[in-house]
């Protein structure tokens, strides 16, 4: 049997610990277990399931070693790490309240009618269920609240479907710690064997065999539109095709209105510059791209920023793929026609450290050149000057579709742009104000997605309660006997949840 062991980025040195790489026998086991746990949990009351989260939340907690691993896996510091398992546990006592509540279902009731004419009315009652084992793929750049129990295995494991986690080649003794502790909140709230399970792979091997097996019902991804096109691709020449909820990056593009430029250039460089260096770079909603019109403010705004970014002391990247990735496409960047370098860190640094840069272009060949648009993945940004307000709301809907996007002006100035604001909303799945994008929160109201390429599906998001309706399907019961209706459409509402009743919000 092959092992896999982890990496310290910055030493390259080889972790202790060796983790099993999964073959085709081992995949179908896990699936297999899945499936056959699928069929008890999906039944389990939402009260037990939240007993279930809570529980995984406490002993992610309480687990020796898991901040320094993550640390010497990740490179990222130990507040970064420390503030990631809060928002890890934090989104798994989200998830636990919003299933014991259980108006999450949708719970929708037409009652019969049967002395209407000229036909009668049947009864029918519809509500959300589980669709059935979830293969989720954990990110590279947030080893504990996008990965092993991250928002995806909480909110598939909310919805009443098992998960089976491929872990991150970069932190695979991360993903045991986690994964040991989510096993023992199973055992302790008496989970169904399968309910969870972790598989180690190499390459892209394992990957496709899970995104194959006939018993995965669906997918969620983070990562590069490569990896995420892949196996959306892939899904669907299954013989029967599965959803691939990939989130796949993007650049969030911060469209600066003139009078905000004017009065403001040294503060936005200071914000949008901290904004594009936090987590090296590292974020999928790093602002990788700067739209501005010519004229005053724009010189400030260059001057300011290239100050800002020369006192950013370069920081170990997540690990040396991601580092080459960066400086090939930040580099094969810097030589397109028409762009010019503002800023390069030129000191002596050790790879995998990132060298921040800033590049601008003119609106033109930005048009002209769809390289343009393509996300580099780190300490970057590119300033589009435009020279005027036609030219502006082309660039801005030449975009594709991106994860958010953010427009910086006066509060007088804002309304005067509404063809602006109409173009960015069909574009992203968050429009900011005066704000920068990095920072998600997590939150029932968050949408943290959009449309294609930025993800696969842009009515859904990874982030937030809403989540959860990624791995939960509609199914209406016509005439059903009362005996049979999940508690959720029985008549007298036993659970006491919010239904709709003939066309009314009701809780009764």
């Amino acid at each position: 049997m092959k092992y896999l062991s982890g990496t310290n980025p910055q030493t390259g040195e080889q972790l202790t610990g060796e983790y099993p790489i999964a073959n085709e026998q081992t995949v179908d086991t896990a699936m297999q277990k899945a499936w056959t746990a699928w069929k008890t949990y999906r039944t389990f009351s939402g009260k037990k399931k939240a007993t279930f989260l809570r529980a995984i939340a406490e002993e992610i907690e309480q687990a020796e070693g898991l901040v320094d691993r993550a640390m010497q896996e990740s490179g990222l510091p130990e507040g970064r790490i420390k503030g990631e398992r809060g928002r890890t546990c934090n989104q798994l006592r989200m998830f636990a309240d919003l299933v014991e509540n259980g108006s999450w279902v949708e719970a929708t009731i037409d009652q019969a009618q049967p002395d209407r004419q000229p036909i009668p009315k049947a009864d029918i009652r519809k509500m959300l269920v589980p669709t059935g084992p979830v293969v989720v793929f954990t990110a590279s750049n947030f080893p504990l609240a996008f990965s092993t129990a991250g928002g995806d295995t909480a909110s598939a494991l909310a919805a009443g479907n098992p998960v089976v986690v491929k872990a991150h080649e970069s932190h695979p003794g991360t993903n045991d710690i986690v994964s040991k502790a989510i096993l023992r909140a199973a055992k302790k709230t008496g989970m169904p064997e399968g309910v969870y399970a972790t598989l180690y792979g190499e390459g892209h091997k394992v990957g496709q065999q899970l995104v194959l097996h006939p018993l995965t019902k669906s997918v969620a991804f983070t990562g590069s539109f490569r990896g995420g096109k892949a196996l959306y691709d892939l899904a669907g020449k299954r013989s029967e095709p599965i959803p691939v909820f990939a989130e796949m990056g993007s650049v969030n593009p911060i469209f600066i209105l003139p009078e905000k430029l004017k009065n403001g250039a040294s503060d936005l460089a200071a914000q949008i510059a901290n904004s594009v260096n936090l987590g090296v770079g590292q974020f999928c909603t790093n602002p990788g791209i700067l739209v501005a019109m010519q004229g005053e403010g724009i010189e400030q705004l260059k001057s300011d920023m290239k100050a800002a970014f020369s006192q950013i002391t370069p920081a170990c990247m997540l690990n040396q793929g991601i580092y080459q990735n960066f400086e090939s496409k930040k580099e094969a960047l810097l030589q397109e026609s028409g762009v010019e370098t503002e800023f390069r860190f030129n000191g002596d640094v050790d790879a995998p450290n990132a060298r921040p840069a800033i590049a601008s272009v003119d609106a033109v060949h930005f048009l002209m050149n769809e390289n343009l648009q393509e996300e580099v993945f780190g300490p970057f940004t590119l300033l589009v000057s435009c020279r005027d307000e036609v030219e502006f709301l082309k660039v801005a809907n030449h975009f594709a579709g991106q994860l958010t996007a953010t427009i910086m002006g006066e509060q007088e100035e804002v309304t005067k742009y509404t063809e602006l604001f109409g173009i960015l909303q069909e574009k992203v799945g968050r429009l900011i104000f005066n704000g920068v994008p990095t920072g998600v929160e997590v939150c029932h109201s968050m949408q943290h997605g959009g449309p294609y390429p930025a993800t696969t599906d842009g009515r859904f998001t990874s982030v937030g309660t809403a989540a959860i309706k990624r791995f939960a399907r509609p199914v209406a019961f016509q005439d059903c006997p009362e005996a049979l209706l999940p508690d959720e459409l029985k008549d007298g509402n036993p659970l006491k949840i919010v239904r709709v009743v003939d066309g009314e919000w009701k809780i009764a």
